[in-house]
């Protein structure tokens, strides 16, 4: 496969994740001002676009939940942004049409023709479940009409690695603020996990529990534990050489090691700590990107001049 198509590939992966997950994201952040009137709105939303990597530089005008929409939901300049990924994906897609399914490309073209410029706050639960329904959409077109071949690895290796990273950011605002958090049964509907955590654990959700289950629970999709699993699967599919000592593949070298390191911690001192633990798993994701990028979608250097020697 031409690595042009297979980064298209990937990135369609990410992107379509990241909208999914920062609508969950934004869904949560509403909820928690709903549920505690007397938090300090600017700082949650401070800490909301910190955990989303997209602070703003002033620091003295009072940042609004109207703000937040506006930076993470329709701002198309934003790369953080709902807007900015769907738009992104659908522009890898062109470039990967020759292998893009009909099906796929329609979903994507029309999610971003349909994209919003402007969105009220009472209507971002509405938008939320839009974006939410058009990413379900996107990736059922792609597990019901492409083969198990490198194709649909690359675009499952993307998505894996995106879905890990959005994990840990919504756990992360679950210390959003000193004083309070979202609550962890809103957390576990937003990612979709409530019912899912009810027929395992048989009881309502409490700390120890839920962090356990969107953290290290191996049969829940959206897990961070399933989703690395997963990304190491598709990565040693692509790559299938296997080392006789260790691993010399920099991807599964970065995500074994998160992996043992939640899996062999105290789930206890995971939660006292969440916020430097879920760091830690958004700076491996970052790692095994850069690596993907490395090993399969190099940058060419542009040809420069060399003049003529005497």
């Amino acid at each position: 496969m031409l690595s042009r198509i297979a980064e298209s590939l990937f990135w369609i992966g990410r992107y379509i994740e990241r909208s999914d997950g920062t609508a969950r994201i934004l869904e949560v952040h509403l909820q928690l001002l709903l549920e505690d009137p007397w938090i300090d709105e600017d700082t949650a939303c401070r800490s909301l676009l910190n955990v989303m990597g997209s602070l703003p530089s002033d620091t003295k005008t009072p940042v609004s939940r109207d703000d937040v929409l506006q930076r993470l939901a329709i701002d198309r300049m934003n790369p953080a942004s709902v807007a900015y990924s769907l738009s992104a994906a659908r522009e890898n897609a062109r470039r990967a049409r020759e292998i893009v399914s009909s099906e796929l490309w329609e979903t994507l073209n029309m999610t971003n023709s349909r994209m919003p410029r402007r969105l009220q706050t009472d209507k971002a639960h509405d938008f939320f479940q839009w974006v939410r329904e058009r990413a379900s959409l996107a990736v059922g077109s792609v597990d019901s009409s492409t083969s198990r071949d490198e194709a649909w690895q690359f675009f499952t290796l993307g998505r894996s690695i995106e879905r890990t990273d959005m994990t840990a950011r919504m756990l992360a605002t679950r210390s959003l603020t000193e004083a309070s958090g979202p609550s962890w049964t809103t957390i576990l509907r937003s990612c979709g996990a409530y019912e899912a955590y009810l027929r395992t654990y048989r009881g309502m959700p409490s700390a120890s529990n839920a962090a356990e289950f969107l953290l290290l629970d191996r049969l829940f999709p959206r897990s961070i534990i399933f989703s690395i699993q997963q990304a190491e699967e598709c990565m040693s599919a692509i790559d299938p050489r296997a080392d006789r000592v260790g691993h010399s593949n920099p991807v599964l070298r970065a995500l074994g090691r998160i992996r043992n390191d939640l899996e062999y911690s105290p789930i206890g001192e995971i939660i006292s700590e969440l916020p430097l633990h879920m760091d830690r798993v958004q700076r491996v994701t970052r790692e095994a990107s850069e690596a993907i990028r490395g090993r399969f979608f190099p940058t060419h250097a542009e040809p420069s001049w060399i003049g003529e020697t005497s």
